[in-house]
């Protein structure tokens, strides 16, 4: 098997390590101007290093999620929050690994038949029909797209209801309307090589977001009277699993920003060193907070709300915002790249152009926002009906899939690690697990509880809401509600 092996790896790894591309733009700059401005510009605006998909990573993985995570805790207890926040980054990080696999036998395959990604980024149901069909595509594009469309509502939604705990004057719903405008700008930022400095900045911002709510808790000290009864019924605790689920299944961009990177074989294991990270942000937050506050937070969806307003917390929440934008960037351009396929505009250079012809996309996110105002309920429901398939069930049923025969397995750019002995049947195994486990636990108990929970605020609230879970009485208490 090693020299299959090796002559695989020998056909794969030349043309991924060629930095061709790289070179193009540099030579490009060049043509354009100053020497040293080319420098500056491709420091700032495209990445491509393992560093910056390092940073494109654990950024994109958790925004808006770190301010619901307490509010999760207060549905499924401190013990429950800490073991699937593990459990469910280590799950995510798998898959993540699976996806970067399939990428790069999909795109070792294409490039051995002479085909070009010169002007076109792969994504990842593209990677599905290569591999497995047209099926596999139609299901990955319809799974994908309709999360990540959900995933640029959330980030909408949070957006508002962040605003609001500085300046209540205007209601949610005004908020949602500002900032869909706002995030609409997104549509000038090419691909994902261009999010380089948006990335480190949208990191430092949640770092600071995360320890500020720890901090602040942990001073503020527990509630008279608190209490913490979680858990105490099976729709809270499924509810509050699958927004756990959902925050650790942010990889339906992998595909995107391994393409961005210039080596792409270099990413396997970059998503489970984000997600470590990423601990030291969810942990302490989640148990500062629901320690502090309990119960209730059952009925306060953001922590932002039942911490004392000061120029720290006013900090916090103007950093989530620009951060929330940066999200809805990383969400919204994999959108952007079907739509300008679908209506062939995907080889555009021109910026102004690709940038008009995406903005029909960000008109359906902007509209849902408005409708579904539920931040915090939503999240658990696109958890359990989108992220479940999207980023846990298919990629470990393609994995299995793709290498069910023994040629492939022999012919494999990408051995079983040696965490499993290097065995595809401990590989296959493994797979099979997350598979049952995810079908049965995230989609369908997930599913029944967060949907029961949604419709709950839907009879409570209403669609279109003008301003979800705001105090109606005193404008001064009404940012302690939002």
């Amino acid at each position: 098997m090693a020299p299959a092996k090796q002559s695989t790896e020998e056909a794969i790894v030349p043309s991924f390590n060629q930095t061709t591309e790289q070179e193009e733009y540099r030579e490009e700059q060049r043509e354009e101007g100053d020497e040293s401005l080319v420098g500056f510009k491709s420091f700032l605006w495209h990445g491509g290093s393992v560093y910056d998909a390092w940073f494109s990573c654990a950024s994109n993985q958790v925004a808006q999620v770190l301010l619901t995570l307490p509010y999760s805790f207060s549905q499924l207890g401190m013990l429950s929050g800490i073991i699937l926040q593990i459990f469910y980054g280590f799950l995510g990080s798998w898959t993540a690994y699976l996806i970067s696999i399939l990428y790069v036998e999909y795109r070792g395959r294409k490039e051995k038949e002479n085909i070009s990604f010169k002007n076109h980024v792969i994504q990842w149901f593209e990677v599905l029909d290569g591999l497995l069909g047209p099926w596999w595509k139609a299901i990955g594009l319809a799974f994908n797209c309709t999360f990540l469309l959900f995933g640029s509502v959330i980030q909408l939604i949070a957006c508002a209801s962040n605003i609001y705990y500085i300046n209540d004057k205007l209601d949610k719903r005004t908020w949602t309307y500002i900032f869909g405008a706002c995030c609409a700008t997104t549509v000038f930022i090419p691909s994902f090589h261009n999010y380089r400095i948006w990335s480190f900045l949208g990191l430092g911002m949640t770092t600071y977001t995360a320890w500020y709510l720890t901090l602040a808790a942990l001073l503020h000290g527990q509630i008279e009277g608190v209490k913490h009864s979680a858990p105490t019924e099976l729709v809270l605790y499924f509810t509050g699993a699958t927004n756990i689920l959902y925050t650790f299944g942010g990889h339906a961009v992998t595909v995107e920003i391994m393409h961005a990177m210039w080596k792409p074989q270099k990413f396997k294991y970059i998503y489970l060193v984000a997600t470590l990270y990423v601990f030291t942000l969810t942990l302490p937050s989640a148990t500062a907070v629901y320690w502090a506050f309990g119960d209730q937070l059952l009925t306060h969806s953001n922590a932002f709300s039942l911490l004392p307003r000061s120029p720290w917390r006013d900090a916090g929440v103007i950093l989530m915002l620009i951060h929330q934008f940066i999200t809805f960037g990383f969400a919204c351009t994999p959108l952007y790249f079907v739509w300008e396929k679908v209506i062939g505009m995907h080889d555009t250079k021109s910026l102004c152009l690709r940038a008009l012809v995406r903005l029909p996309v960000v008109i359906p996110i902007w509209f849902l926002a408005i409708i579904f105002p539920f931040f915090g309920p939503i999240n658990s429901a696109v958890g359990a009906l989108l992220v479940s398939f999207t980023v846990y069930i298919i990629p470990a049923l393609a994995h299995i899939l793709t290498y069910r025969s023994a040629s492939a397995r022999q012919n494999a750019s990408e051995k079983p690690p040696a965490v499993l002995g290097r065995s595809w049947t401990a590989m296959f195994v493994v797979n099979t697990c997350i598979v049952t486990w995810v079908l049965v636990v995230g989609f369908g108990f997930g599913g029944w509880a967060s949907m029961a929970n949604f419709i709950k605020q839907v009879d409570t609230f209403g669609l279109f809401a003008k301003c979800y879970q705001c105090h109606s009485k005193a404008p001064s208490s009404a940012a302690a509600h939002g």
